[in-house]
């Protein structure tokens, strides 16, 4: 009777341990969490905040009156619907952005706010739409970065009451209507075409004022002027094999005279130019 005493004692024993056991690993599973690298966990107690955060790692709480719960702290990035707006010069755009953003504080995240994304992309769109309003075209087209800044601003004043930082906010497109890029379109034609004229105009008016030069020299060179005209005349015979009348001036002639020998020891009729009269001697 002894021996079978003592053995149900022992089960008891064990009975004892194994619930003690099952109750432990009941209150684990209850109590602990697993907080990752890039979150903070919040913990509620009877509904009240607590407010130390519990950081990465395994995280105990109280079961049954506490409760946690986790924010990420990465950045999320947050793409902003297309906004219909009409520009400061009275031209219908269509413009869409990009949101980064942080939280800095998870506590603020939780209790102060009860959507933190949803009420960014609200903010987003309303300080997009404000944006439109007061930009001309553009600067929405050229002066972006100036812009996002504004953006940035805008969005990160209600944003720091809930805990949150705005990195970057990044304009992504800005759509026009047809009508609109077919006038672009005719004044950037028209633009490069005023460019090309001034670019011509410059060239000639340069080419003029060496060329005036060069005929300054020459006109004080009369010699440079005959070769010159023969250079020409030599050029032009060179390149067709045709026949060419050019009418020659009696300067030239009279250099070619003056540069030949024997010309000066001919016959005054034979040296005369023609259309002249040699007048006769009378007996």
């Amino acid at each position: 009777m002894g021996g079978a005493a003592g053995y149900e004692g022992e089960m008891i024993i064990v009975y004892v341990l194994l619930a003690a056991i099952a109750l432990g690993v009941v209150w684990l599973g209850v109590s602990g969490h697993v907080v990752k690298q890039f979150e903070r966990g919040v913990v509620f107690r009877f509904g009240r905040v607590r407010p130390e955060t519990r950081g990465p790692g395994l995280a105990f709480i109280v079961p049954f009156a506490d409760r946690l719960q986790k924010v990420n702290m990465q950045i999320v990035t947050m793409p902003v619907p297309a906004q219909d707006g009409i520009t400061r010069d009275n031209v219908t755009v269509r413009v869409d952005a990009v949101v980064y953003f942080r939280v800095i504080d998870p506590v603020c995240v939780v209790v102060d706010v009860q959507d933190y994304q949803s009420a960014v992309a609200q903010v987003a769109q309303t300080s997009l739409r404000s944006m439109i309003g007061q930009s001309d075209l553009d600067d929405l087209l050229t002066n972006r970065e100036r812009l996002n800044q504004g953006l940035e601003v805008m969005i990160d004043s209600p944003a720091l009451g809930w805990g949150l930082h705005i990195d970057r906010v990044e304009i992504k497109d800005v759509a026009l209507p047809e009508s609109m890029k077919r006038s672009m379109s005719r004044q950037a034609e028209a633009e490069r075409e005023r460019r090309a004229r001034v670019i011509t105009a410059d060239g000639e008016l340069q080419a003029s004022d060496k060329l005036a030069a060069a005929a300054a020299k020459m006109a004080a060179t009369p010699a440079a002027m005959q070769l010159r005209l023969l250079q020409t005349v030599v050029e032009v015979a060179a390149e067709k094999n045709s026949t060419l009348v050019l009418p020659f001036p009696v300067e030239l002639l009279r250099f070619l005279e003056r540069s030949t020998p024997g010309v000066a020891g001919r016959p005054a009729s034979a040296a005369t130019a023609p259309g002249e009269v040699t007048p006769s001697s009378s007996t």
